[in-house]
């Protein structure tokens, strides 16, 4: 019989090896931490590598990313679609194996990491999304969302203050699925630790309300087991188990220390480790035997077909609720979602209420929420500013069948735990936050646009318009970098009608995330036809047009679209013909045909003025070198809001000057 040494042995050699012909990678990681995988992957895990979307697997995160190839020997080694071949292009172009684990690349790899402290805070948010379908869901002797959530991490993880953000609300929500292995090796790339990282983490932990097993070594299949078993049996609260290991344990010369970290071991310690170790085969050879210990084919299959029998009978007792369930998991919309949504945005037009922009996003909210039962909001402490919190919404603090997470000031963890959920399937979660705070988030929102996955992240207060708060919270340069994020849909409504489809594209969009920016100000209705509400979802529209051809075309978003309107009103007076364009998401414009940026925005005409409150430079592409964009070239002041807008050149007197002075 195979020993579970040399299980492991296998995740050793095959993460020696690819790093070796790539030249690049850790293979310190996977080398430490391959015993206690062995044990959690062949033991414990649920899952079928023939089906790797099935809705009740268990879900497995490698925080420390680095260290992919642990993750990847492990899914080829269960059965996974990844064959040997790709191991042998990690890092390569077009791999399935990239240096980091990337998801949608090879199957069975749950959440994107590699900037460290992401990946825990993705399992806590798919072990909020356990939790919450398991309320939302399960029935007495029908409990169809059981699963775990396994989560590898490392020193570098717990130094990020995201962990801390992350683990603190874990522990507040007591995520009994979530079970977490601390790679406790003491090294990082830049050697020991013990110089920059002296935390208590057991003690750390346990202040969280996170039950703790300390000491494991993480090289026993006994005390591993032990430690594993434990943790399940513990369902009241996340499990942190302190697992001491030999950062790329087995080589002579290397192991112990950062050399084998971030660098490949070379040919000769490879020889020399897997002789220590006894694995005496060539590069990416792996012995039948091996293959055999590792298979999760059958025992997955079998998993799914009880899953299955269980869910048939549920299905019998409570079939609205199983077809509800099975739409959720599926990323389906409602049947009804087209017609009603309509509908909405309609009434919102007929209605012509002057609203901010932010109380027209609580609007949707209570209006999509019943349509949409999967929507799962929150805030980062901000709800009554944000105005997240609609009538229908149910805390995770007080409600099993939850809809909506009271994140405390936790905008980072906020956005990281929003992108687990998302990725658990079943929930299209939102959070809010002012606009200047999402800089503290900032690389959780890369994170979701380059997963493509569909994240909705909600930011008010979004100019200077702010007012007295000052220059500290007045977005400035947030709105234009936050376009530059490739995949990322940006929003900024100019009125409650335009806020009704900005919400409705972000909950139809499934490639990708979308942002969310609402005003604190009332804003002031604009007047459209059926056809420009039809074009709202362009991006980028006619919003007040000419008797042909225009003299000039005023770009606005958010609140500065009622100005242009204003100084178009004026121009008209003096016998100009100004068009009026509201580009309430620059990005979905783009992604327009030809045809139709050439309708809106015709070449011919270069006299051209972009006026929004934010920092010019991105605008030129639309005004032209020609034209002029009146924005902001500073930081803002701490003054009522009307006061700021007139010291900053935002009125209808400045916008006709500039429209003049290009004409």
């Amino acid at each position: 019989m195979t020993s579970r040494r040399d299980l492991a042995n296998a995740v050793r050699a095959l993460s020696m090896d690819a790093v070796q012909k790539a030249n690049s990678g850790h293979p310190g990681a996977p080398m430490g931490m391959a015993d206690i995988a062995e044990v959690l992957w062949n033991d414990h895990m649920t899952h079928n590598p023939a089906n790797p979307d099935w809705a009740n697997r268990d879900r497995f995160v490698l925080s420390n990313g680095h260290g992919s190839m642990l993750i990847y020997s492990l899914l080829h080694l269960t059965g996974y679609a990844l064959p040997i071949e790709e191991l042998k292009q990690f890092r390569q172009l077009h791999s399935k194996t990239p240096g980091h684990p990337e998801y949608g690349y090879a199957p069975g790899v749950e959440t994107t990491t590699g900037p460290l402290g992401q990946g825990i805070t993705n399992g806590v948010g798919m072990a909020i999304a356990e939790k919450v379908l398991a309320g939302q869901f399960n029935q007495k002797g029908h409990d169809i969302v059981d699963h775990n959530t396994y989560v590898f991490l490392g020193d570098g993880c717990l130094m990020e203050g995201i962990s801390h953000e992350a683990c603190s609300l874990a522990g507040t929500l007591g995520l009994g699925k979530l079970i977490a292995f601390w790679d406790d090796n003491g090294i990082s790339i830049d050697g020991h630790v013990e110089g920059w990282f002296t935390d208590d983490t057991p003690k750390r932990f346990e202040s969280y309300g996170w039950h703790v097993i300390a000491d494991v070594d993480g090289h026993d299949p006994v005390a591993l087991e032990k430690a594993i078993s434990t943790a399940k049996a513990m369902t009241d609260k996340p499990t942190m188990i302190c697992c001491k290991t030999i950062i790329g344990f087995g080589s002579p010369n290397k192991a112990g220390s950062h050399a084998c970290h971030g660098a490949a071991l070379g040919q000769d310690e490879i020889n020399l480790t897997k002789a220590a170790l006894g694995w005496d085969h060539g590069a990416f050879e792996i012995p039948a035997d091996v293959y055999a210990g590792w298979d999760a084919k059958d025992k997955g299959a079998t998993a799914e077909v009880v899953w299955n029998d269980k869910f048939a009978a549920y299905k019998s007792a409570f079939p609205e609720l199983a077809a509800e369930f099975e739409r959720r998991m599926a990323g389906e919309m409602p049947a009804d979602w087209a017609a009603k949504s309509a509908d909405y945005v309609e009434s919102v037009n007929i209605a012509a209420k002057s609203p901010a922009t932010r109380q027209a996003s609580l609007a949707c909210i209570e209006a999509y929420s019943p349509m949409l039962p999967e929507l799962f909001g929150g805030s980062a402490d901000l709800g009554c500013s944000n105005l997240t919190e609609w009538s229908g919404y149910k805390p995770m603090i007080s409600n099993e069948d939850a809809n909506y997470i009271n994140y405390g000031v936790r905008e980072f963890a906020m956005s990281a735990i929003m992108n687990g959920i998302t990725l658990h399937g079943g929930l299209v979660p939102f959070g809010a936050t002012f606009l200047m705070f999402s800089e503290y988030a900032r690389n959780a929102l890369r994170m979701a646009a380059l997963m493509k996955i569909q994240s909705i992240f909600v930011f008010t207060h979004d100019s200077i318009g702010l007012g007295e708060d000052g220059p500290t919270h007045q977005p400035v340069e947030q709105i234009p970098t936050l376009r530059m994020i490739p995949n990322m849909a940006v929003w900024r409504p100019c009125d409650a009608v335009e806020s009704a489809v900005s919400w409705k594209c972000a909950v139809e969009r499934k490639d990708g995330p979308s942002t969310l920016i609402f005003s604190r100000q009332g804003l002031p209705h604009q007047n459209r036809d059926a056809t420009q509400i039809a074009n709202i979802a362009k991006g980028g529209y006619i919003l007040r047009d000419t008797d042909g051809s225009p003299d000039a075309i005023i770009i606005a978003t958010g609140s500065e679209v009622a100005l242009a309107m204003e100084a178009a009103e004026a121009m008209a007076g003096k016998g100009k013909n100004v068009r009026v364009v509201s580009m309430p998401s620059t990005n979905l414009f783009d992604a327009q045909d030809d045809a139709y940026k050439e309708s809106v925005l015709p070449a011919g005409v270069t006299a051209r003025v972009v006026v929004e409150a934010a920092t010019p430079d991105a605008w030129y592409k639309y005004a032209g070198l020609n034209g002029k964009v009146i924005g902001m070239t500073s930081f803002g002041e701490s003054a009522p809001a009307p006061e700021l807008f007139k010291m900053f050149g935002f009125t209808a007197e400045n916008v006709v000057s500039a429209v003049e002075s290009v004409m």
